[in-house]
């Protein structure tokens, strides 16, 4: 009977652990795609950022370049 009762205890202890390993390992996939979703939203955010930034430079470039054309083509007539 002891030997009955000891099997009883281990076994259960293994699915105890076994349900709590399986926790642990939902939690940390929830947690790593979590992460994966910030990540992603924190380096769009980047590339927006650098892309808004790009544009206002290349439009500041453009009024340069035009009024430097006109300039030039003023200053041939």
């Amino acid at each position: 009977m002891h030997l009955l009762y000891h099997d009883l205890v281990m076994q259960t202890e293994q699915e105890r652990a076994s349900k709590h390993a399986d926790a642990r390992y939902a939690a940390l996939v929830a947690l790593r795609d979590g992460d994966r979703s910030s990540v992603r939203h924190r380096l769009a955010v980047v590339l927006a950022s650098v892309s808004r930034a790009s544009a206002a430079g290349v439009r500041r470039l453009d009024d340069c370049l035009a009024d430097d054309l006109v300039g030039h083509v003023a200053a041939n007539r």
